[in-house]
């Protein structure tokens, strides 16, 4: 059997699983974990959220730093922004877009905002649950949530197959993801090989890799800013020429999350499914609150409670979906699907040639700054974003492994996950993607189950925040 063969084989298996998992077990596990954490809490994601940004910027710094035992708040933050903003906000909205219609967007958001308190909570159980070491480093993550959640044997199997799936979704299958963007938009702006960009990535996240979780914060806290603020400018910019645009952009998004027969064509029934399911997944992958990677990054931060960990961690949701991912939204929508815009027909008889998720941003900004402008500024964007990616999903990783296997593994690791940013480089991107979603989609049921178990801890720990309130104003 071929290579193509093969790759063709295992394609359409991943893509059932994952059909079962997306459009049912996902949608019900994170709406349902959204909503119960959003009632139990009092809506602690907006009745905390201004105290979340102060959170934010009372740490905020760009000179690093070490911390004795963790990192700083700011750190944390910008280590689990590094993870939530990546190729999920441009190459993943724009595959939802196209399949499920601007609609998705909408839903989306939804997801993000319920989202925010399950983050909350994971924040929050991160900090209660996590362990300082006999050489001061610290320990947490949901492993260690799901053990003091269910004791025994069936703590230690969910803790374990939570910690498989996660070093294979993040840090080798995600790691494909990231350098799979990055080397197709790349050679899309500078006609550069694939494989020439996946050697450049490799040496460049070695050193990162090898300098431990000191080196990779001391990065995320300098790149994020930068890089966030680099897109959002470029995407005003689209907004500023498309201004006009701008009201009819949010009402397809709305008239579409409803009723997106007249973008999809079809029976509205289908229609709406694959909205709400892309939006489902898609939001999923963008700012992965549930799905139990970013607490690792917020059980590191030194902080006085718990709580102010917890808000802080849902600036990071509110950023990566509402912020970025909706500037996304808006540049592609604004300029492809209404006015003057090639999708503003619908894709009814199928998206047109040379049109798909991978080059749709760069086709966006391109029809205002130019196609070769257009081209290199994504592709820059894209860098920064799934290379800061790679480096916080590999952190991630990198604590599951030590809890499996102990310190000893994690070199080997690092060289397994720098294989697989080289093989991300040249595989095929539908294969690479489908493959991610599968195991982020395993990593949510252990992680969602712990935080419903434990959700008494997280009750309390937004009650006392909601009596401290109470006291602030007498």
């Amino acid at each position: 059997m071929s290579f193509a063969a093969l790759e063709q084989a295992v394609y359409g298996i991943v893509c059932d699983v994952n059909n079962y998992l997306s459009n049912y077990t996902l949608v019900i596990l994170l709406v349902a974990c959204g909503l119960w954490f959003t009632i139990k809490t009092g809506f602690v994601q907006i009745r905390c959220f201004r105290e979340g940004w102060r959170g934010v910027f009372g740490n905020f710094t760009m000179r690093g730093g070490k911390q004795e035992g963790g990192i700083s708040s700011f750190q944390a933050l910008t280590t689990a922004i590094a993870a939530q903003v990546g190729t999920g906000n441009i190459v993943g909205a724009c595959g939802a877009i196209l399949i499920g219609g601007p609609g998705a967007i909408f839903w989306m958001w939804v997801i993000a905002f319920f989202g925010m308190a399950t983050i909350y909570a994971e924040a929050v159980l991160a900090q209660s649950t996590r362990q300082v070491n006999a050489d001061g480093s610290v320990a947490g993550g949901p492993v260690y949530y799901i053990k003091h959640a269910f004791k025994g044997g069936f703590g230690k199997f969910l803790a374990g197959f939570f910690a498989v799936a996660i070093i294979l979704a993040l840090g080798f299958m995600g790691a494909m993801v990231q350098s799979n963007s990055i080397g197709e938009s790349c050679s899309t702006a500078f006609g550069i090989p694939g494989w020439v960009i996946g050697v450049i990535l490799c040496v460049i996240a070695a050193v990162i890799f090898i300098g431990g979780v000191q080196r990779i914060a001391a990065v995320t806290e300098k790149i994020v800013p930068i890089m966030a603020v680099l897109y959002l400018i470029g995407g005003l910019v689209i907004i500023i020429c498309r201004i006009k645009y701008i009201p009819a952009t949010f009402g397809i998004i709305f008239k579409c999350a409803f009723n997106p027969t007249a973008v999809l064509g079809g029976g509205i029934g289908a229609a709406l499914y694959a909205a709400i399911t892309q939006g489902a997944k898609r939001g999923l992958f963008s700012n992965e609150a549930g799905m139990g990677s970013t607490p690792h990054a917020h059980a590191q931060a030194k902080v006085k409670d718990p709580h102010e960990q917890g808000v802080v961690a849902m600036i990071g949701v509110f950023i990566d979906t509402f912020v970025v991912l909706t500037m996304t939204a808006l540049v592609v929508i604004s300029t492809m699907y209404v006015g003057d815009g090639p999708l503003a027909g619908g894709v009814a008889n199928g998206v047109p040639e040379g049109i798909a998720k991978t080059n749709l941003a760069q086709l966006a900004f391109g029809s205002v700054f130019g196609t070769s402008l257009g081209n290199i500024f994504v592709a820059v964007c894209l860098v920064f974003f799934a290379f800061s990616t790679i480096v916080g999903w590999n952190f991630f990783g990198r604590i599951n492994v030590e809890y499996l296997f102990g310190k000893k593994a994690v070199l080997p690791y690092s060289i397994i996950a720098i294989v697989f940013i080289f093989l991300g480089s040249i595989l095929s991107n539908d294969l690479v993607w489908e493959l991610t979603d599968m195991f982020n989609n395993l990593m949510v049921i252990p992680n969602v189950i712990a935080l419903l178990a434990l959700s008494g801890i997280v009750v309390n720990s937004a009650k006392k925040s909601r009596k401290g309130d109470r006291l602030d104003t007498k």
